[in-house]
């Protein structure tokens, strides 16, 4: 009696880079998905807050419908919620548990899992621009700039510009603070920016020196930038880019520089 040969053939090794890069990734992006504490700060309160204040005269936003100037705002909150403040106190309790310790002896290079989590905000913020856009539509959204090729070109700069700087941000103090200490200090952050970055409260209400300062922010640059598009229907904003990219370089720098895996 004659057994067939089988064609099994067994090649043990590492899964080709891409893949393990868009597998991580994709766990990364569900476990953002599926924590409470980051739905409240990616969807939850950017949404209650582009309801609220646009439902309801609470803040002089000036000529116009409050949407057309609170929807910009609220995008370029939408960014910094999810590439500084979320990625920040994940990264941080990932380190303080020895996460990034061991996924740094895995067969996926340390810059693969900062390309993974990259992937992971950006998946997350286009989700973000679809709800926000959807629901500043439902509200009477009537953006001026929206359609052209310049237009459309300029808002992908911002918001490209906006996550490498608060990515390089969020990076950084996980990299260099104890968990606790990013915890805290990455959400009194997010609450200073909400409040005196432009986002809800127009920049000229803190006065002539106040509004150079503060506009100096990245997320002042963002959402000016996103506003004077998207409200305006203004051409390119240079200036604006430029402040992002600076942070950008900065922040990223810094981080790749000071980063603790440990």
């Amino acid at each position: 009696m004659t057994t067939a040969t089988g064609t099994y053939a067994p090649k043990p090794g590492a899964a080709p880079l891409p893949r393990m890069i868009a597998a991580q990734a994709a766990l990364e992006t569900r476990m953002l998905l599926r924590n409470g504490e980051q739905l409240l700060l990616t969807v939850v309160i950017p949404t209650l807050l582009l309801v609220l204040f646009s439902s309801v005269d609470i803040v002089d936003t000036g000529k116009g419908k409050a949407v057309d100037f609170l929807a910009p705002g609220v995008l370029a909150l939408a960014v910094m919620s999810t590439a500084f403040t979320g990625q920040a106190i994940a990264t941080g309790f990932e380190r303080r548990y020895g996460v990034l310790k061991r996924l740094a002896s895995s067969p996926l290079p340390r810059w693969g899992l900062m390309a993974a989590k990259t992937a992971s905000v950006l998946v997350t913020e286009v989700l973000q621009v679809i709800l926000l856009t959807a629901i500043a539509f439902a509200l009477g959204w009537s953006p001026q700039g929206a359609g052209t090729f310049t237009s459309v070109l300029a808002v992908l700069l911002l918001l490209v510009l906006g996550t490498a700087a608060f990515s390089g941000l969020g990076l950084l103090m996980a990299g260099t603070l104890k968990a606790e200490a990013t915890l805290a200090a990455a959400n009194l952050v997010f609450l200073l920016l909400l409040v005196g970055g432009g986002v809800i409260v127009p920049l000229e209400k803190f006065g002539p020196a106040g509004q150079h300062v503060l506009g100096l922010l990245p997320v002042s640059a963002l959402s000016d930038g996103l506003r004077d598009v998207l409200q305006h229907g203004a051409g390119t904003p240079w200036g604006d880019l430029g402040i992002l990219t600076v942070w950008a370089v900065l922040g990223l720098a810094a981080a790749g520089k000071f980063f603790r895996w440990e």
